[in-house]
């Protein structure tokens, strides 16, 4: 009978993870791994059938009391013999007795409903090339966000995330091949964006805003970074002013994916949320 065990995934497993799900169509950060791995080095589970890996799920704890799923996949060859569900029940283990989130493609959602999950709000994934110039509103600037005192970087995600995230969000800005831009005006933060390179559009988010126009000036000067490049934005439906922006902009929808909860919906700032940061940890 084959082995079936469930490890806690190395550093360079999650390459192959990314890999993996590349394969599906959702096209992660080519260098997302490095701030995944940050965020918790125990939150990524992986199946292994007689020592190969055949499986996989990202449960990241985040502070006390907060947990968020992705990465939940099984290889396609070996799916419906209950590798996946083993690895699933191993992972909401894991998150037990936290509010857990996710972002569950169609197809899965029916099952996450029976695990106790609930839908929230819609993602769509914008995808196009925006105007090659956005206007900036008067008095505010666009900075590198690099350039500013983490702790301003830091408390500002904390509006619209429901925990801390130091770790993550310090790679996430500040790693390889990625742009990271912050909207500035009388000395205090009014935006926040991030571009990382992908294998097909190159992925917008976070995208944080105090309105349209400056999650606008935000987007197309990350686009502006790499001309003819498609850029791509998952953008939550509870803010329309996000998806009223995405279509100003010229992008068309490509993917759809549903926030879920276990638990209340967190108290954030959905009317700045323009973006979210990533489908595999929130």
């Amino acid at each position: 009978m084959p082995n079936f065990e469930i490890t806690t995934a190395s550093a360079d497993d999650l390459t192959m993870l990314t890999e993996w799900a590349h394969a599906e169509g959702w096209n992660p950060g080519l260098t997302d791994r490095h701030a995944f791995f940050a965020a918790d080095p125990r939150g990524f589970l992986t199946g292994r059938l007689d020592g190969e890996p055949v499986s996989c799920v990202s449960v990241v704890r985040y502070g006390s009391g907060f947990g968020f799923l992705g990465f939940y996949l099984t290889r396609p060859e070996l799916r419906g013999q209950g590798y996946g569900s083993r690895l699933w029940r191993a992972g909401m283990a894991r998150l037990d007795g936290r509010n857990v989130g996710l972002d569950g493609v169609v197809a899965q959602q029916p099952k996450y409903r029976k695990s106790g999950f609930r839908s929230v709000w819609t993602n769509m994934r914008y995808e196009g090339l925006p105007p090659a110039a956005a206007t900036v509103p008067p008095g505010t600037a666009l900075v590198d966000a690099r350039t500013l005192p983490f702790g301003r970087l830091a408390s500002y995600d904390r509006r619209f995330f429901p925990a801390d995230r130091d770790s993550f969000l310090a790679l996430w800005i500040s790693g390889p091949a990625r742009t990271s831009l912050a909207a500035v005006r009388d000395g205090e933060l009014r935006g926040l964006a991030v571009m990382r390179p992908c294998r097909t559009s190159s992925r917008i988010g976070p995208v944080y805003a105090e309105s349209p126009e400056v999650a606008g000036a935000l987007v197309g000067a990350l686009a502006a970074t790499d001309p003819g490049t498609p850029v791509a934005i998952d953008v939550p439906d509870i803010n329309p002013g996000a998806v009223r922006l995405a279509e100003q902009l010229g992008l068309t929808p490509s993917f759809e994916t549903a926030r879920m909860y276990t638990g209340p919906t967190p108290d954030v700032d959905h009317t700045g949320l323009f973006g979210i940061t990533s489908l595999e940890l929130g």
